[in-house]
């Protein structure tokens, strides 16, 4: 199969959809590779990088749609990208549907087969594509998170840790999960008091064994939640349905009675975000501030720290992509793992979440590879 690497042009998007590393292995058992030229140098993968392990390097992205069967990416495709799909084609990527009409209109529109990192599961009920960015965001939004609360940066001039005799900044996480564990870790790590709030007691009772009482784990009320809100110096949103928008646990009435020069991190951003005053920023203008809160939304956060994200997301893609590479969208007929990554197919929305939060009709999954082998 021909495999397409076009270079991400997201605002501050380092970022490229595989390593020389990872070219190489689909090279070895005779799959074509298309890059586009400087794909990945602003994180030490040069075109020559790629020329060594036998990718072909191409001048602009409209070749690599044009000649490649599979497209491998990073982030969503923007609309110029969308317009480039075509029927047959398939598309390997992080999508984030369900806040974005327009993406969805435009993957229906194109006829492409679009598979989601983030819909993908595997035999736990994890989501393994997600996972290694999930661990990444969850470290940086306390990194973010600290240097925000700084004085010069708008926060009210915290420091995380503390010092002796005086007492350290209270960091509320908003989920337990891949983000809300990594971010513990981070700010138990910096010495700062931390609280995590989740819904699941037997999530809660995991936190408690790995962090030995360094981290605080609170069944999730509406009166916990307000508590601990209004008291925190750091609240880090980390909730996550798959494939469904965020929802909405911060109200605008509860920022409003936040501490002033506090910060959010809301990594369920791509999602919609779990603030209700949350909206996309970019690594450019990352933060803005409402009723003395800062509010740090940049939808595509591990893209800050590309090298790190880049190799870590391709240890996790590339066993998938070898089997789109091999059997196209056959894959998904063996792996139904792989085939719960399926978000769009032949102009119809194929996710039961994602089609929710559209609010239109989709088309099963099973129902779409059906037609597919029925059309062969």
């Amino acid at each position: 199969m021909i495999i397409g690497i076009p270079k991400e042009i997201k605002n501050h998007e380092y970022r490229i959809g595989l390593t020389p590393a990872g070219v190489r292995e689909l090279v070895a058992v005779g799959h074509e590779v298309y890059v586009e030229t400087q794909g990945g140098e602003a994180i030490g993968f040069d075109d020559a990088a790629y020329l060594n392990v036998g990718a072909t390097i191409v001048p602009d992205a409209a070749d690599v749609f044009a000649r490649a069967e599979l497209i491998v990416k990073v982030k969503e495709p923007q609309p110029d990208e969308c317009r480039r799909l075509r029927e047959g084609q398939l598309l390997f990527t992080y999508l984030h549907l369900a806040p974005d009409p327009q993406q969805a209109q435009l993957l229906q529109a194109s006829g492409a087969s679009a598979i989601a990192y983030e819909t993908v599961t595997n035999a736990r009920g994890g989501l393994p594509l997600l996972a290694p960015m999930s661990e990444v965001a969850g470290r940086m939004s306390v990194q973010a998170g600290a240097y925000h609360l700084e004085k010069a940066q708008g926060g009210n001039g915290t420091l995380l840790g503390g010092v002796p005799g005086v007492e350290p900044g209270k960091v509320l996480i908003l989920g337990g999960g891949v983000v809300g564990t990594n971010a513990a870790r981070m700010a138990a790590g910096m010495g700062a008091q931390v609280t995590v709030l989740d819904r699941s007691v037997e999530r809660l009772q995991q936190l408690d064994d790995l962090f030995q009482g360094r981290v605080v784990g609170v069944y999730s009320t509406e009166d916990a939640l307000e508590r601990y809100a209004l008291d925190a110096d750091l609240v880090v949103g980390a909730v996550l349905v798959p494939g469904a928008s965020a929802p909405t646990l911060i109200r605008r009435s509860h920022v409003s009675a936040m501490n002033s020069g506090a910060v959010v991190v809301d990594v369920a951003i791509d999602q919609g975000g779990c603030f209700e005053t949350s909206h996309a920023t970019t690594h450019q203008d990352p933060t803005y501030v409402v009723d003395g809160v800062v509010h740090y939304c940049v939808a595509n956060m591990p893209g800050g720290v590309a090298r790190t994200s880049t190799m870590a997301l391709t240890n996790a893609t590339l066993p998938y992509v070898l089997a789109l590479a091999s059997e196209g969208l056959g894959a998904l007929h063996t792996d139904k793992h792989l085939a719960a990554g399926l978000n769009v197919h032949a102009g119809q929305i194929t996710h039961r979440a994602v089609a929710d939060a559209l609010g239109t009709d989709y088309l099963p999954v099973d129902k779409a590879l059906n037609s597919c082998l029925r059309s062969a």
